[in-house]
């Protein structure tokens, strides 16, 4: 009997699991990629827009059905996931699954910290996180004629644990290359440490003497209570308040609100299975953002696409074992890189075993061109992959 395959969100994770998929049930199972936009970006790319190499446009994909032959895509807003009558609910259907993988990443929480929503809407401060927001602050950064740009992180976790410290890479290069006229400073705050502590205090500490190098200020443990837009200060839990120019900030993340409403941590993230990604629900797998997945030391893994990548080929095995067909087992090795845009078309490049025991082991590569090449190379075999 035919059975259908349910795939929540059409990110990277949400792709390749369709894909794989496909390869490994029969022509006869139906495969349904459901998300709200078939429109979708690389994370990478927005830091490009930032700096200025990439514009919107030139960086993102309509999905196109030649690239997904034998799965159906649902261009619907997901209403609802009932896991008891094993349906989901979208804006004009409802679907009947018989295992369902919920990639549906994370989003934006500006209202989580006070003033933030209000200082975005009205251009005070601004987010990189998506390609408007990108574009936005990179017009900004090219009209400033000197002071203080702080990039600040309101909280964790958040995609892309590298993400606001090459934004300040990135904002310095532009800035040296543009030829302020009045002194510039750049400076980072987090709640955390060091910059990816997950990765270890090696990487961390690695990281804080790449951001001296250039000459940007690192703050840690400073949690951020509110922003005050006309008096343009940062304020942090210790009372302590930092004034700026130019404010870029990595707003909070939460999961969508379909799959808050499962209730399945306090939090609202999906708890899986490390190798597996089994979320205890009859049936249902998740992967990426999405999920909280919690590493031997404790830590949860980064949120970032290359796990995307690499889980959605322990989801599909997993999905083709629970209905009785072939496949190699099951198993998320949690190996991952990621690559650090320091400017001058250079990038560093950590890598390493995530879930290796006891704590990741995780190696932070010097800067060179050949890292940033590499990274390109990323950006274009996905947007030959998936294009028209």
């Amino acid at each position: 009997m035919p059975r259908t395959v349910a795939v929540l969100g059409a990110g990277v994770g949400g792709l390749m699991t369709a894909h794989r998929l496909r390869g490994l049930l029969s022509d006869a199972d139906r495969i349904v990629l459901i998300d709200r936009t078939l429109t979708s970006s690389l994370g990478l790319s927005s830091l490009w827009v930032l700096r200025g190499w990439r514009r919107p446009e030139d960086v993102q994909v309509r999905i196109a059905p030649s690239r997904l032959p034998g799965v159906e895509l649902v261009e619907h807003n997901i209403l609802a996931i009932d896991p008891d009558r094993r349906t989901v609910t979208t804006s004009a259907l409802e679907i009947s699954y018989d295992a369902l993988v919920i990639a549906l990443g994370s989003e934006l929480d500006a209202a989580a910290t006070p003033g933030l929503a209000g200082a975005l809407n009205k251009g005070s401060a601004h987010e990189f996180y998506t390609l408007a927001g990108a574009e936005r602050l990179r017009r900004r950064l090219e009209k400033f004629d000197g002071g203080r740009v702080v990039v600040a992180i309101a909280g964790v976790p958040f995609k892309c644990p590298a993400a606001p410290f090459e934004a300040a890479l990135l904002a310095a290069d532009l800035l040296r290359s543009a030829d302020t006229p009045h002194p510039t400073q750049v400076d980072t705050f987090t709640p955390d440490p060091l910059p990816m502590p997950v990765a270890g205090p090696a990487v961390g500490e690695g990281l804080a003497a790449m951001l001296k190098q250039y000459e940007i200020g690192f703050f840690p443990n400073r949690v951020i209570t509110s922003i005050h837009e006309h008096s343009r200060q940062l304020c942090f839990a210790d009372g302590q308040c930092e004034e700026y120019d130019v404010l870029a900030v990595v707003p909070r993340h939460r999961p969508p609100r379909v799959v808050a409403d499962l209730d399945l941590s306090q939090v609202g993230w999906v708890p899986v299975d490390a190798r597996t990604l089994t979320t205890g629900l009859d049936g249902i797998w998740a992967l990426g953002d999405v999920t909280v997945l919690t590493l031997p030391n404790g830590k949860p893994l980064p949120k970032a696409a290359v796990f995307a990548e690499g889980q959605a080929e322990a989801v599909a095995y997993g999905i083709a074992h629970y209905f009785g067909l072939p496949a190699p087992e099951p198993w998320f090795d949690g190996s991952g890189s990621c690559y650090i845009e320091i400017g001058g078309h250079m990038a560093a490049k950590g890598e390493g075993e995530f879930l290796a025991d006891s704590a990741p082991a995780v190696t932070l590569h010097e800067p060179s061109t050949e890292f940033h090449d590499e990274k390109r190379a990323q950006e274009t075999d996905w947007l030959r992959r998936w294009s028209r």
